[in-house]
C-alpha cells in the first residue's frame, strides 16, 4: 500500500503542476492526541505543505486553499486530520 505522503504528493503533483513541491510529515509533533483521530499509531495525519504553481495565479487564498482541499477531499475522508498550506503563485514568493 502506498503511503499517505506518497499519495499526496502524486494528487497535488497532478492537480496543480507546481513548479515547488514540499510535503512535510508533521504527525509525530501531534502524536499526544493522535488517538482522537481514529487512526491508528502512524497514520500520517498531520501535513504542512508549500506549493508554487502558475495554476494559483489569480487566485485569492481561500480560493487556492479549497482547491487543494478539494484535490486532497479523499485524504481527508481517511484520517488526514490537519493540513497547513502555503500557497503561492510564481513571483510571490
Amino acid at each position: 500500500m502506498t503511503s499517505r505522503y506518497d499519495r499526496i504528493f502524486a494528487c497535488l503533483a497532478k492537480a496543480f503542476t507546481p513548479i515547488t513541491l514540499e510535503i512535510i510529515d508533521e504527525s509525530a509533533k501531534h502524536a499526544s492526541h493522535i488517538k482522537r483521530t481514529g487512526v491508528p499509531h502512524g497514520g500520517e495525519t498531520h501535513y504542512n505543505v508549500l506549493i508554487v504553481s502558475d495554476a494559483f495565479t489569480g487566485m485569492s487564498r481561500v480560493a487556492r486553499s479549497r482547491a487543494v482541499h478539494q484535490a486532497l477531499d479523499a485524504e481527508f475522508k481517511t484520517g488526514l486530520h490537519a493540513l497547513s498550506m502555503k500557497l503561492s503563485a510564481p513571483g510571490e514568493v
